[in-house]
Parts: structure tokens; sequence; C-alpha cells
């Protein structure tokens, strides 16, 4: 089947997207607003930028149900700092309890019954239960579409400070992942576990090297 997303509902396109773009790691999103109120929430769109400066982006989308910014974006916009925590196996129901549309007024480490500490570098808490915590500024806002329903925007932010749990640091700053025990966001209620590793090592350049 040939599909233009032209033709398509928003709805369908989303579920086309996120079933077709997965697995995908998941940012668990600690915020203040100006009055230091906290609020927390997962993002799937997620990945890492760059090294120097070392650099992640996130993805937050315009409210489905009035078609509105997101407490997370709003906060990002109001402060410029947030931190990225890293959802395990451990933390995956917590996380989806972060994942309902509440009133600001709620602060979801009280409601999904996880533990704020104190950051670094930035004034956002982080979550003590997640083994790797980023701390980020914010770099810049990318709006994508018309603000309206199905349009999002791409929150980069540089890398400050990383909190790593000895239980999951192997020599040379490498992560161990069985230790770790990420899981990643398929399509719907959907999500997979890091089961099975394996490796495959890229042949050498055959690009001279000056």
């Amino acid at each position: 089947m040939e599909i233009s997303p032209a033709e398509l509902s928003l709805k369908d396109t989303y579920k086309l997207l996120t079933g077709a773009v997965v697995p995908r790691p998941i940012a668990w999103v600690s915020t203040v607003n100006k009055e230091g109120q906290p609020n927390l929430a997962p993002f799937s769109f997620f990945n890492g930028v760059c090294s120097k400066p070392p650099t992640v982006l996130f993805c937050p989308g315009v409210r489905g149900t009035d078609g509105d910014n997101k407490d997370t974006l709003n906060n990002v916009r109001a402060t410029e700092e947030f931190v990225i925590n890293i959802v395990t196996e451990d933390t995956a129901d917590a996380m989806n309890l972060t994942a309902t549309e509440l009133p600001s007024s709620v602060n979801e480490f009280e409601y999904a019954g996880v533990t704020p500490i104190p950051s670094q570098r930035v004034k956002p808490p982080r979550v003590a239960e997640s083994p790797i915590n980023i701390e980020c500024k914010l770099s810049n806002i990318v709006q994508i579409g018309d603000g309206g329903k199905g349009s999002g925007f791409i929150v980069i932010g540089e890398v400050l400070h990383i909190h790593v749990a000895d239980k999951v640091l192997l020599p040379n700053y490498k992560i161990d992942m069985a230790a770790l025990n990420p899981i990643g966001r398929l399509a719907g209620p959907r999500y997979t576990q890091v089961n099975e590793i394996f490796e495959l090592f890229r042949e050498p350049s055959q690009v001279d090297q000056d």
C-alpha cells in the first residue's frame, strides 16, 4: 500500500508514525515553573544530537485534548532548564502514571510516588529512582507546524551534568545495559524490554585520513 499523509487524519498519521519509528527511547522530563512547582512527564520522541557540545532533544506535541501547550514546554520556556531521567523496567509504572494529563497544580512526583532529589546545576529536581539523570540548559526551541493539534516542538538542550548510578557504570564511561534495564516505547500501550543484545562491528573506513 502506498500512503500519502496528506490524505490521512491526524490520528491515523500519528498511529503510522509511532508504529513505524520503533523502539523509541523515553525522556522522563522533570521541570519547574517560575514559582518552583515541579512537573514530571514522559516523551518518546527523544534522542541525542551530538557530543560537542553534548546535546539532547525531546519533542513535546500540542495536547490532543485541548490544543494547548504542555506544562513541560511552558516550564522550559520560562526557566530554560530541564532534567531527562532515563526510564527503566523498575520505573515503568511510575512513568506511565506521569503520562496522565493532570492540572498544572498537581505534583507528578507525588502522584507517581517517586522521589525528587536536588540536581547539581539546574533547579528542576531529578528522579532518585532513575539510574541516569541528565541535567540540561535550553539551547533552542523549534516549532513544527502551525501550533494547532498535531503540531509539535523540538526542545534542544545542552547537557551540563550527568548522574550515573554506580551499578550501571562500566569502565571507560560505558553503560551496562543489563544493569540499566531500559525500556523502549512502541505504539499504543505497548513497550519493549532489552532482552537480547547482539553486536555488529563496522568495517574499517575506506576514506583516506589526513
